[in-house]
């Protein structure tokens, strides 16, 4: 591996710039919300495989269930683990795949509810791939805006939003939002994988927890992210996510829902 960032339990002041990453840019934010004493639940990381081949890893632990913290640090280092031990980057994508499955035995064997959601780019050449498993969000955006990429959340308000029973608006609204359907730490666990998407240059890969999710809109995230110095970017999409979380009027029509909040943005150059 030739270099890696891990991000467990940790409350960045500003966003963290990594870069070069391959042939461009990334840039990390991760904080627990504001309203919250206990530790950050959700985790990041950053992978460098050689100089073309990288990951992008956000993982969500379940607020309200025990050791969620450990459950998206021990996702993150069992994947970093595999990834030490993958020597040929032709069979990158079998271990990702393994990487999950491991991490999920490994949260399993935490007990006590342990789970976290897993949101996973894998960026090769001039194309990305994504896997994921639960609510955590990838969007890929070209520089004009056009959405090139979208993942569907597993839990029922996602899967209610792409059968088209729920608009994006109503669905933000939603009282079963933070139900999830699918984690790491279940038995009956499922990796959904997408196709490979191209990667052109200025277009924009964006990761995050729903932090992000619950408190933007699709079309505002990507207005604020396809333009524009990547920091900056990050700089206005927490900066609005984190006055929508503080907000306080019960019957604004912008939600309001304070979380741990973790963003990983990348964009090749």
């Amino acid at each position: 591996m030739l270099a890696r960032e891990l991000f467990i339990a940790e409350n960045l002041e500003v966003p963290r710039a990594v870069r070069p990453f391959l042939s461009g840019q990334a840039v990390v934010y991760t904080t627990r919300a504001h309203d919250k004493e206990t530790e950050n639940e959700d985790a990041a990381a950053i992978f460098a495989l050689d100089l073309s081949h990288g990951l992008l890893v956000v993982a969500d632990g379940l607020g309200g269930l025990p050791l969620g913290q450990q459950a998206s640090g021990t996702a993150v280092k069992v994947l970093e683990a595999t990834l030490k031990a993958c020597d040929n980057v032709d069979l990158l994508r079998e271990c990702i795949l393994n990487g999950i499955e491991s991490a999920n035995e490994k949260v399993l064997q935490l007990g006590a509810g342990a789970a976290t959601t897993l949101a996973l780019v894998e960026v090769s050449d001039a194309a990305v791939r994504t896997y994921h498993v639960g609510d955590s969000m990838i969007l890929v955006c070209g520089q004009r805006g056009r959405l090139k990429l979208q993942t569907i959340s597993h839990s029922p308000v996602g899967y209610a939003v792409e059968s088209g029973m729920l608009d994006e608006a109503e669905a933000m609204h939603h009282e079963d939002r933070h139900i999830v359907s699918n984690v790491l730490g279940a038995a009956e666990m499922r990796i959904e994988m997408g196709p490979a998407v191209p990667l052109a240059l200025r277009d924009t890969v964006c990761i995050a927890s729903d932090g992000l999710f619950d408190n933007l809109q699709v079309p505002e995230i990507v207005d604020i992210i396809r333009i524009g110095p990547l920091v900056k970017a990050m700089d206005k999409l927490i900066t609005l996510c984190q006055q929508r979380m503080r907000a306080a009027d019960p019957d604004a029509t912008t939600p309001s829902k304070p979380d741990d909040l973790t963003v990983i943005l990348y964009r090749p150059v």
